[in-house]
């Protein structure tokens, strides 16, 4: 698992745009069984997918599939077998046991994405952190689940118990979901500070244009780069120093290394 991702979606049904997706930019592309499909069009987007799939260079490639309990499941995981892609993401994942039953079907070293979007998953979120690679939080269908709005108010405890849940399992950090507003840069721009803010490791992305601007929500700010550069400019030993009146220890020289290894990454 990448650090900080950005995946994008392209709808299963439109293989036109996978190579246009992995040549936008951005680290990762899903391929979009689930949501992005109709029921009447699940089968032929299915074939579409299998005939795609192989021989897409630029990103790394996942796989959203149907949830376990659809009757497109087991055939969507046999597509993702047979493609070879990087990984899978399981939508409405809220029981371990779900988790475990996939991955055994999986190849060796195919990731498995946790699409955690209900109550029920975020009170499972530990139990599926220990099963899976990562963990995605699905606002929207969040909100809907829980009749409340996709606010960033709303859905704080749910966000930061992903964030723990990760961090407990020591996997890669949590990506946070989409930003419906294609045509807002700023907004996607300041819904990844917030994620960030809160430990995210990245975000899904709808649109290539949301891309740059979701990367530098992710970014140090320059202020932060340049307290950073300042701190490790006094070396990276754990004695306590002062650094412009501010008591410098080994865990603010950590996270100064941290600030300025994400910003190599994300810049």
């Amino acid at each position: 698992m990448r650090p900080y991702s950005f995946p994008l979606f392209v709808p299963a049904t439109r293989p036109d745009r996978y190579a246009k997706a992995a040549a936008s930019g951005t680290d990762t592309v899903i391929v979009d069984l689930e949501d992005a499909v109709n029921a009447d069009d699940k089968d032929d987007a299915r074939t579409k997918a299998r005939d795609a799939l192989a021989g897409l260079e630029g990103a790394d490639i996942w796989l959203r599939v149907n949830g376990t309990e659809t009757p497109w499941h087991q055939a969507d995981i046999a597509v993702a077998v047979q493609s070879g892609i990087a990984g899978i993401v399981l939508p409405k994942a809220e029981c371990a046991e779900q988790l475990t039953k996939v991955r055994s079907e999986l190849r060796p070293g195919q990731a498995l994405i946790a699409l955690v979007e209900s109550a029920r998953g975020v009170r499972a979120a530990f139990d599926l952190a220990e099963s899976c690679d990562r963990l995605i939080f699905g606002s929207i269908d969040f909100a809907l689940d829980l009749s409340c709005q996709p606010t960033r108010e709303a859905c704080l405890v749910a966000r930061s118990t992903l964030v723990m849940a990760s961090r407990a399992a020591r996997i890669a950090p949590p990506l946070d979901g989409v930003t419906s507003r294609m045509d807002d840069v700023a907004l996607v721009r300041e819904d990844a500070e917030h994620a960030n803010m809160l430990g995210f490791g990245g975000k899904l992305l709808i649109h290539p244009n949301q891309i740059a601007p979701a990367r530098r929500g992710f970014s140090p700010s320059p202020e932060d780069a340049a307290w950073a550069r300042k701190v490790m400019s006094g070396g990276s030993g754990g004695e306590a120093r002062s650094v412009d009146g501010e008591m410098i220890d080994a865990p603010l020289v950590e996270r100064a290394r941290a600030i300025l290894e994400r910003l190599e990454r994300l810049t």
